[in-house]
């Protein structure tokens, strides 16, 4: 027992030296950044700290310690900084670290193609220490200050390359967005502080909120966590800032940060707020889920940039988790415990994977963009040739983000669609009214999802060079291509061995959801995963790739015996393209064309013009394709309209003289002091 305590005791003060450690790397790199091997040496070292860090935080999960807690005499006078590790921390700590290594991998080579690595040295070991302790914070204004540390180091990445005026109206979106998401968290607090001001995560948990207030914390919860992880409709700023950051970055922030961000709203939800009061918290949740899951992939549909069609899908992603947290919210509010912990396995364990798989397949568009040069997939094509292990990395995060077996993707949404057909036995008829129709919107998301991969692995990898920049692609280098290797194989081992991921996620259930958790899976005979029961739900991941290599195999064998060797002479099958152009090829605009029709109309106003010359005329057709964001154009527009407007109109204060200025500060005394009257 002794031991236990002490191996728990003692990775906390470990864990929190090794940020200030990228910390110092980080200011080593503002004096060093343009000198030879600093990248090497700032990337070396974040991904030793990163290989550390996760060590030993799956240590702490797969043993089972006891939470630790540290209090240092930091921060407020009478508060300090509390700081603890336990099951859940740990998780999204293997979460954060095993991106941030894999991503600093790849940045050993990746790296030296940087054109400005002053704008991104410094600040990317400090962006990996920010995420690291807002996990291991365990008071309001630790974690709001470490919060707002992550958001302010991932902006200066964002802005690495502000010349392009793009990048600098998402810089700019992307702060306004992370100030408004900080305020809300703010407010919860406060709220959940109460008016004695117990700060401090233990003395918030001995508290009993009333459920007005627990139901105004929830939805402060979801403004300022869901405005981080890219819940719409607070989506906007995602699809503009990851894919201006370096690409690199943009793995940490889709794959990772955002992570964080349900880190956040699991905090405070499940452990800070305590069991949900009533059944609806569970309903809104999993609706804005359903929704963000549907938006999220007809956006990534539209989009030829390939960033922004990651972009999209992480909000795809986020939604899908959300499902399963507000499945869980629904079940434990009914005290169906054993319901909520598959459901918040099914969650968690989908944090775990679109962190492997959207970190894969930027990174392999970091490759992609070395290469090339270019992001638009319009000007790509036949990368499988002189790119052939980036095109199979792609190929097998593709898969794995499109919830195909046997990869990690299809275990998680296979849990979360388990959890849904459970919803009958829920006693209100609105859940299980909104619980179906939510599995038909998840349902409709993953065949989305293949449907827009299809188009990204196939316009970009395949067919014929569209631009003499991919006619000139060669193949990344060896640091870049471990990196993508790596991630491909966690995919496929997650996929092919989900029981033993599901035990490493029984502490952290068991935490949040009163003890309660699924039966172990690693004692199931062929590795079976059965979450439910043996009669009703069984996944074999080992079993499904044993028989797609061997039908696989024995189909090429049959082929290739029973076919003909004789050689036949006959009129080429130019499949309606006489001539071998690039630009006889299917684009990235026609392949959505069909969805865009189907969908677009509703969701994005989408308006088509055709331009066709009579016969004689010699102008070129055009076909003009109009879509809107009907979220930016009604939500935001009109407020940062309103208050451009605003501002203008008290501009003119700007320009009083002395006497009207002091007129107008003896005016807003009056006025103060006037309603300190009335108020008592």
């Amino acid at each position: 027992m002794s031991e236990e305590v002490g191996f728990a005791i003692m990775p906390l003060p470990l864990l929190l030296s090794l940020p200030l450690v990228l910390l110092a790397v980080g200011g080593y790199a503002v004096a060093a950044a343009r000198r030879p091997g600093c990248s090497r040496l700032v990337y070396g070292v974040t991904l030793t700290i990163a290989a550390v860090t996760l060590g030993l935080a799956l240590a702490h999960l797969l043993t089972a310690a006891v939470p630790a807690t540290l209090a240092l005499p930091l921060g407020l006078p009478w508060l300090g900084a509390h700081f603890r590790l336990d099951a859940l921390s740990a998780f999204f700590l293997i979460v954060v670290n095993l991106g941030g290594g894999v991503a600093s991998l790849f940045a050993l080579g990746y790296g030296q193609h940087e054109h400005a690595p002053e704008r991104v040295l410094p600040f990317f070991p400090a962006f990996l220490a920010g995420m690291n302790l807002v996990l291991l914070a365990d008071d309001a204004f630790a974690f709001l200050f470490a919060w707002e540390f992550m958001s302010l180091s991932s902006w200066a990445l964002v802005l690495a390359h502000h010349q392009d005026p793009a990048n600098a109206r998402a810089g700019y979106l992307y702060l306004v967005m992370a100030c408004f998401g900080t305020l809300a968290l703010l407010l919860t607090f406060g709220l959940l502080a109460g008016p004695d001001g117990g700060y401090n995560f233990a003395a918030i948990r001995a508290g009993q909120p009333t459920p007005g207030l627990a139901a105004l914390v929830l939805i402060l919860a979801l403004l300022g966590a869901g405005s981080k992880a890219g819940l719409v409709p607070l989506h906007v700023w995602l699809p503009l800032a990851h894919p201006a950051a370096p690409s690199h970055v943009s793995a940490l922030m889709s794959g990772v940060m955002t992570k964080v961000a349900v880190y956040g709203f699991i905090r405070i939800v499940f452990d800070l707020l305590g069991e949900p009061v009533v059944w609806w918290w569970g309903g809104v949740v999993l609706a804005l889920g359903g929704i963000t899951a549907v938006l999220g992939v007809l956006y990534a549909l539209m989009q030829h940039d390939l960033k922004r069609l990651l972009a999209y899908h992480t909000v795809e992603n986020i939604g899908i988790i959300f499902i399963g947290l507000g499945l869980a919210l629904a079940f434990q509010a009914n005290q169906m415990y054993a319901s909520a912990a598959l459901a918040l396995t099914a969650a968690l364990f989908h944090v775990l994977n679109h962190s492997l798989f959207k970190s894969l397949l930027f990174l392999g568009t970091g490759a992609v963009l070395t290469a090339t040069g270019e992001r638009d997939m319009e000007r790509l094509g036949g990368l499988i040739h002189p790119m052939p292990w980036t095109a199979l990395a792609f190929l097998i995060g593709a898969a794995a983000i499109s919830a195909l077996p046997p990869l990690n993707g299809f275990v998680s949404e296979w849990l979360t669609f388990q959890a849904i057909l459970i919803s009958p036995e829920l006693p209100q008829w609105l859940l299980r009214f909104l619980v179906p129709a939510v599995g038909a919107l998840l349902a409709l998301s993953a065949a989305l999802a293949a449907a827009c991969f299809v188009k990204a692995f196939g316009i970009t990898f395949l067919g014929r060079p569209r631009s003499p920049a991919a006619a000139r692609a060669r193949e990344t280098d060896r640091y870049s291509l471990s990196a993508l290797f790596a991630l491909a194989t966690l995919c496929l081992l997650a996929g092919i061995l989900p029981g033993l991921v599901v035990d490493g996620l029984a502490p952290v259930v068991g935490l949040l959801n009163g003890g309660a958790r699924l039966a172990a899976q690693y004692s199931q005979p062929w590795l079976t995963l059965v979450p439910v029961g043996e009669v009703k739900s069984t996944y074999n991941g080992l079993l499904v790739l044993l028989f797609m290599a061997l039908s696989g195999t024995v189909a090429a064998g049959l082929i290739h015996r029973l076919a003909s060797n004789a050689a036949r002479r006959g009129p080429a099958w130019d499949c309606g393209f006489p001539e071998a152009s690039p630009t006889t090829q299917y684009t990235a605009g026609s392949f959505a064309q069909p969805i865009r029709r189907v969908f677009g109309s509703i969701v994005f106003q989408a308006r088509e013009r055709i331009t066709m010359p009579p016969p004689g005329d010699s102008r070129p057709a055009r076909l003009e394709v109009e879509l809107h964001d009907p979220v930016w154009e009604r939500g935001y527009a009109p407020v940062a309209n309103a208050v451009v407007a605003i501002s203008t109109r008290f501009n003119y204060l700007q320009y009083l003289t002395i006497r009207r200025y002091l007129s107008l500060v003896f005016g807003a005394l009056v006025l103060l002091l006037l309603g300190m009257v009335l108020w008592r």
